[in-house]
């Protein structure tokens, strides 16, 4: 794994939302006491949320002191978990590229290019506009839908070079499409659909 450091050009502060602040505090009211720096990671996700895609190291002192943490156990968190970025991110679409052997082996390759000639040829760097930037990462759970790209929360799967391209322009035109897979499988079915267990009725005599 790379040394993930803070970013150097950092905000002078941060703080939650109204709306925020009171979900992080209904997250904490979750956990018994003593334990509430158990909220940490989704505390940190929603920091990271609210400021444009990238954790600040002013949010991450937030937490720290909402959940009564000493600030060095949040930044090993923090700079622990590649979820977290830590430098400005796109601003329309952050892309993760699945590059673990599954979609390697069926095509996440393209999908890296398809990013290298879009969005900018080395990972987190910002495309021209601001808008993009991409990293290969480890395996996203989405093995049996190969290849496959997570975009913020969600996952574009089944993708082809060209199916992938029209997912970037749906996050460049304001239209994400759909998540999920790109050529219509339900969850993790064949492609065409099911081949078994079709009459479900007949089944279960």
């Amino acid at each position: 794994m790379a040394v993930r450091r803070l970013y150097p050009d950092q905000p002078a502060s941060f703080s939650f939302t109204a709306a925020n602040a009171a979900w992080a505090q209904a997250t904490i009211a979750k956990y018994p006491p003593g334990k509430q720096a158990s909220a940490v990671i989704p505390l940190l996700w929603r920091a990271q949320e609210q400021h444009e895609g990238w954790l600040p190291e002013p949010a991450m002192r937030l937490v720290a002191d909402m959940l009564g943490m000493a600030y060095i156990r949040v930044y090993e968190i923090a700079t622990f978990y590649t979820m977290f970025q830590l430098a400005p991110v796109g601003k329309k679409a952050h892309v993760q590229v699945c590059g673990t052997t599954p979609c390697m082996l069926r095509g996440a390759e393209a999908l890296v290019e398809v990013c290298r000639k879009r969005i900018h040829h080395d990972p987190h760097h910002l495309s021209a506009d601001g808008d993009f930037s991409w990293e290969e990462v480890e395996c996203l759970g989405v093995c049996a839908n190969a290849p496959m790209v997570q975009i913020w929360k969600d996952t574009y799967e089944d993708l082809t070079p060209a199916l992938f391209e029209k997912v970037l322009d749906g996050f460049a035109s304001g239209r994400p499409p759909k998540p999920g897979s790109q050529i219509g499988r339900q969850a993790s079915c064949p492609e065409g659909g099911p081949t078994t267990l079709k009459d479900y009725a007949k089944a279960g005599k």
